[in-house]
């Protein structure tokens, strides 16, 4: 064979292999978590006053979940169950514990995550946004824990503020000058975002997983005076929220003052809608949008600190409760995937499913096997229609502040435990979610086998953690 004749050959073999290796190329993921965000408080779960036509067009082009729960509800618990793949009766941090003088307990050595699961796939892995798992050069640190990047708060402390004195560039402190707690001057969530496009434009060619743990819209209720805020200023009855502002005796902590509360989180959930819609604007002018998996959801329910309001916005869609509350309007999440021509259109699900599903359902996504050490089920039969769907026995949260507090999900029953610290102040609550989903009449004197039944499930479920105990201090 001349050469002639092996270069058309092996043209013809490429133009045979090409297709078949672009087939069975791994999508892209995109994981975007939203901090404190209510389950109403954007359109496709009812919201009216107002606007996110990014998330109202990502639930038309794929599938809305109406049982979706967070970890747990409160910011770093939630997280670990979401990185982890396992409930908050296993997950390694449990609670908000800070460590000085910035930073959280870390996750430790020994503990998997998500992002080490697709690194090992070959994906290329970043975060953007706050992490709170572990500061930089811990065990903890977000480069030690499968993410190549890492860009923002690394402290959610510190990510109180939107006008921080500084983020995270993997283990590069970079400072914001003029950022004093006394000036406004850098956007922290505007710095975050150009970084998350840059991630997508720098990795184009290959599968990324890319995880955008954005602050919108954690309080403070703080941002810049810019079409955002106008389009809803004067738009609400207002009551100034007189916080710990910015000047000589602002702390990290704090949550600034706000004159316009209302206008200033609405502004806030517009502002988080944009960043959306510039992802996916980012993913179709790169021709990525048909090889991406993108969910969007949130860690915990609605918040109501720093001037927040959300029954006026109804940030619980009718629910109970807030976040630090294990009522459904505490733990209930939004959830929204998209995957062109593997997911249906404007579909919904009623699949009961929570955030330990998301390592199973990624490893399954990029092909890997499901590792034996999560809590969690695979959701990928349900998101593309294709296989059998496994089930929960039950879903399983406890809370370790006020006392602490467990509960657990059964089919359509639930049970609540409060002050589970004092075995001699507990007390139980059991609701049927079918009949009350506002969880509004407690039937555990009705239904005292189903709640017999629902407490074994509790107790299976939480195993004591010495750096984080329930039911041993």
């Amino acid at each position: 064979m001349n050469s002639k004749s092996r270069l058309l050959s092996t043209f013809l073999l490429f133009s045979l292999i090409l297709p078949v290796m672009s087939q069975h190329r791994q999508p892209n993921i995109v994981l975007i978590l939203a901090d404190d965000l209510g389950i109403g408080d954007i359109g496709p779960y009812g919201q009216e006053k107002i606007k996110t036509p990014n998330l109202d067009k990502l639930a038309s082009r794929g599938m809305r979940f109406e049982n979706f729960y967070s970890g747990t509800s409160v910011c770093a618990p939630s997280r670990s169950a979401l990185m982890t793949g396992q409930h908050t009766g296993h997950t390694y941090i449990r609670g908000n514990k800070e460590v000085q003088p910035e930073g959280q307990e870390p996750l430790a050595d020994s503990i998997a995550t998500v992002a080490l699961l697709l690194k090992e796939a070959g994906y290329t892995t970043g975060a953007f946004g706050k992490w709170g798992l572990g500061m930089v050069g811990t065990s903890g640190d977000p480069l030690k824990k499968g993410f190549d990047e890492f860009f923002g708060y690394n402290c959610q402390r510190q990510s109180h503020r939107y006008y921080p004195t500084h983020l995270w560039h993997n283990r590069e402190k970079v400072m914001l000058e003029g950022n004093d707690l006394q000036q406004k001057i850098h956007y922290a969530p505007a710095l975050i975002q150009q970084k998350t496009l840059a991630f997508i434009e720098e990795n184009q060619q290959k599968p990324f997983f890319l995880f955008v743990p954005t602050v919108l819209p954690h309080a403070e209720l703080a941002g810049p005076n810019d079409g955002f805020y106008q389009r809803y200023s004067t738009s609400f009855p207002e009551t100034a929220h007189k916080g710990n502002g910015y000047g000589p005796n602002a702390t990290v902590s704090g949550y600034a003052s706000v004159e316009e509360p209302r206008a200033t989180f609405a502004a806030m959930v517009s502002r988080l809608d944009n960043y959306v819609g510039e992802i996916i604007a980012k993913l179709e002018e790169l021709g990525l949008s048909d090889d991406t998996l993108i969910i969007f959801t949130s860690d915990n329910g609605a918040h109501r600190e720093g001037g927040a309001d959300p029954d006026f916005f109804n940030s619980s869609a009718g629910l109970r409760g807030y976040k630090r509350d294990l009522y459904e309007g505490g733990i209930k999440a939004p959830m929204l995937a998209v995957w062109p021509d593997k997911i249906s259109p404007a579909s919904t699900t009623p699949h009961l499913a929570a955030f330990w599903d998301v390592l199973p359902t990624f490893a399954e996504v990029s092909g890997v096997s499901i590792p034996d050490f999560t809590d969690g089920i695979s959701i990928l039969p349900t998101l593309t229609g294709e296989g059998k769907q496994h089930k929960h026995q039950y879903l399983y949260w406890e809370f370790h502040e006020d006392g602490g507090r467990q509960a657990v999900r059964a089919d359509n029953w639930k049970l609540v435990r409060l002050k589970v610290k004092d075995g001699s102040r507990t007390t139980e609550e059991l609701y049927n979610l079918k009949d009350d989903p506002t969880e509004s009449n407690n039937i555990i004197r009705k239904h005292g086998k189903i709640a017999k039944k629902l407490g074994i499930y509790i107790d299976e479920a939480h195993q004591e953690s010495p750096i984080f105990p329930l039911l041993t201090e």
